[in-house]
């Protein structure tokens, strides 16, 4: 079950309904810890993202993602803009030439994406960001039978990152200033990483929006 590039027009449009219906929650979980506007900068953003791909007309995956990783960086502001824009960009450039992905190709694809978040805001695992989700979702990933085994082991392996950033100190961005205070709030950015990587099993998998 390869993502086609109408597949990932479905992606782009189910993380557009994510960010709209969670953009409270994560302005509330940024508020603790942030400047209060990841959920409306990430719903924003997809929003934009999702206007310009369901009206563009793409020979490859690659075209996709790219222009999703150029709206990205010019509409969400903070920290995320750069960095989901980075993550996007380098999945465009993993899957340029290709009309369909396998799920191999994907975790190809992101863990280039990760590799560029991590050159860009040189967070590592356990600093409480989105690499907290994003990491063990590929990791869990390898070496699994099936596509939908490997998705499904993705998207939980995010959860429990993204859970496991509740305790954490934060070492980076505006929560990292908080020192002490930043323990006991569950970390934003993880947080839309999860409801992407759900979003993108949801598109591959065909499940009911």
């Amino acid at each position: 079950m390869p993502l086609t590039v109408e597949g990932a027009r479905d992606f782009i449009a189910r993380a557009k309904e994510a960010m709209d219906s969670h953009k409270d929650y994560l302005t509330q979980l940024d508020s603790a810890i942030g400047d209060a506007d990841h959920g409306i900068n990430m719903s924003r953003g997809f929003g934009k993202a999702h206007e310009k791909v369901s009206s563009g007309s793409y020979g490859d995956l690659g075209g996709l993602f790219k222009d999703v990783a150029m709206v990205l960086m010019g509409s969400v502001g903070g920290a995320s803009g750069p960095l989901y824009g980075t993550f996007f960009m380098k999945i465009s450039m993993k899957l340029a030439g290709k009309t369909e992905a396998s799920v191999e190709d994907l975790r190809e694809a992101a863990l280039e994406g990760l590799n560029g978040v991590l050159a860009l805001g040189k967070a590592q695992p356990g600093d409480k960001t989105m690499v907290d989700a994003l990491q063990p979702a590929l990791e869990a990933m390898k070496g699994r039978a099936g596509e939908a085994e490997a998705l499904e082991a993705a998207v939980k392996a995010a959860e429990e990152g993204m859970l496991a950033t509740v305790p954490m100190l934060a070492k980076k961005g505006r929560a990292s200033y908080l020192g002490e205070r930043s323990v006991g709030h569950q970390d934003p950015g993880a947080t839309s990483s999860y409801l992407l990587l759900t979003c993108l099993r949801d598109a591959v998998l065909g499940v009911s929006s």
